[in-house]
């Protein structure tokens, strides 16, 4: 290595270290629209600081550093401002006014959420000229009609540079294929924490899964839910509907057009059985509260079948009765008791990670009560939602030490950087590798980090381990074929991902 620390007029002295890998991702990144594969915690943000700082130099145009969340823009942002030498580094969200948003895109360098810069591009309040360098942080939501894809679209015509950043790539081709294309891809740069110029800088982290039985109220519980499950599934073969035994819930999400298309009178079954799938996950993996809170909620909406499993289904009203007296015994989920056990034994921060914003609140006055002091983080939507203001206050504090413990849904899963977490626990599993990986690359940062992963048995819980270790398995290889196909590309003009795809 040449030095301890980078050196460039934009970057402050002695800030960022010099690590050869870094340095290869971002010379490629500089050169063509690349899409950066990083694992988290080995420094994405500090790659493309290096791409800035050159794109500065150049003096060609603004920069763009589009960041799917309000507290992750605003974490860029700080980094961005302890890290350039420029003062002209601006902050834009949803939460800053019109007036105030014409002067902050005047500015050389520029933090956004998607959805903003989105619509004020469409307002002409910003142009696509404007920019020299764009960069997609969490580039694997650039799929479908989030936001991302819609910016990308925007930028086709334009000259920057784009620079996508991610953990890992989707597992699935025909997902990296679109994330590819729609951002005009001209190549991969990946590491993985096993290419050697990583592994000095990668701390052990070691996995634990631990198994839970569920209680015998619960497994009761659990049974009924399945009966009811049970009868939509025999409707649908009376009806000439072709279900597997597997009974998936993504199998009878895909039969919906099929039915409303071409067999009307199968709608009911199914969509009453999409409904019972969601509730058995989530009594499942969350438990008691979670499930009531879910059903209260279901039953009040207009739907196909709502009344006839609400009101009319003796398997499933006597689930909710048997729940009602299961919580009025205080009896939530094995999951608890085994939580507590184990953040008793952990020293220092601890982040637990649940999917189920209903499972958040259960879990923070489960273990308030306990005498566990904990925080929790979730997304600014609907009533109980927390604004980007207290989202950042949130990590500050449990940064600093107010609370040990942070309860967080998916908010917490995308570039939080908390470096002092060696404990990371999965309250319920995740069937996604991106989720996977991201939530795993909270830990283990500075020290050799422990991830602890509840599982209850017989249950969705186990289902989603296997899918998820397949999936982690793909992803891992997606980042190789989609350097082929690109490479393909080069040679033979758009016939090579016409092909893959």
């Amino acid at each position: 290595m040449s030095s301890e620390y980078l050196e460039h007029r934009f970057l402050q002295k002695n800030t960022i270290e010099n690590r050869d890998y870094q340095v290869n991702l971002a010379n490629q990144a500089k050169s063509e629209n690349c899409l950066v594969v990083l694992p988290t915690g080995l420094g994405k943000t500090a790659v493309a600081l290096q791409v800035i700082a050159e794109f500065l130099t150049k003096g060609t145009g603004g920069i763009l550093f589009l960041a799917p969340t309000r507290v992750l823009a605003n974490q860029h942002y700080e980094f961005l401002k302890n890290n350039l030498t420029i003062e002209d580094i601006a902050l834009i969200t949803g939460e800053d006014l019109i007036s105030k948003r014409k002067k902050l895109w005047m500015n050389s360098v520029i933090c956004a959420t998607p959805e903003i810069t989105k619509n004020d591009l469409d307002r002409q309040i910003v142009s696509t000229d404007q920019f020299s360098l764009v960069i997609f942080d969490e580039a694997h939501r650039t799929i479908g009609d989030y936001a991302y894809s819609g910016i990308a679209e925007r930028f086709a015509t334009s000259n920057a540079r784009i620079m996508g950043m991610t953990a890992t790539l989707p597992s699935e081709k025909e997902k990296a294929t679109e994330l590819i294309t729609t951002l005009r891809i001209s190549s991969i740069a990946q590491r993985t924490e096993e290419s050697p110029d990583v592994k000095p800088y990668i701390q052990e982290t070691k996995t634990e899964w631990i198994n839970v039985e569920l209680p015998p109220e619960m497994k009761h519980i659990q049974s009924l839910i399945k009966k009811a499950l049970e009868e939509r599934y025999k409707e649908l073969k009376r009806n000439g509907v072709n279900v597997t035994d597997s009974r998936s819930l993504s199998q009878l999400l895909r039969l919906r057009d099929y039915v409303l298309r071409q067999n009307r009178r199968s709608a009911k079954p199914l969509f009453t059985a999409i409904r019972i799938h969601y509730a058995l996950s989530i009594f499942e993996s969350h438990g008691i509260t979670p499930f009531l809170r879910f059903c209260d909620r279901a039953s009040k909406k207009k739907g196909v079948g709502i009344r006839d499993l609400f009101e009319n289904d003796q398997n499933f009203t006597q689930a909710i009765l048997l729940a009602k007296a299961a919580q009025e015994k205080g009896i939530e989920h094995s999951k608890i008791p085994k939580l507590k056990e184990i953040l008793q034994s952990v020293d220092g921060k601890a982040l637990v990670f649940t999917s189920y914003r209903d499972s958040v609140e259960v879990i923070h006055q489960k273990l308030t009560e306990m005498g566990i002091e904990a925080g929790f983080l979730i997304g600014k939507a609907g009533e109980t939602g927390l604004k980007q203001k207290k989202q950042i206050e949130t990590v500050q504090n449990f940064r600093e030490g107010v609370f040990k413990v942070l309860i967080a849904t998916r908010v917490g899963e995308e570039g939080l950087d908390i470096s002092e977490v060696n404990h990371v626990i999965f309250y319920d599993n995740v069937p996604s590798s991106i989720r996977y990986i991201q939530r795993r690359g909270r830990t283990g940062r500075k020290d050799a980090g422990k991830l602890i992963v509840l599982i209850a048995k017989d249950t969705i819980d186990e289902t989603y381990y296997w899918i998820g270790k397949r999936k982690m398995t793909s992803a891992k290889n997606m980042g190789e074929k989609m350097s082929k196909v690109l490479l393909k590309q080069v040679e033979k003009p758009k016939a090579a991902l016409d092909a893959y795809f």
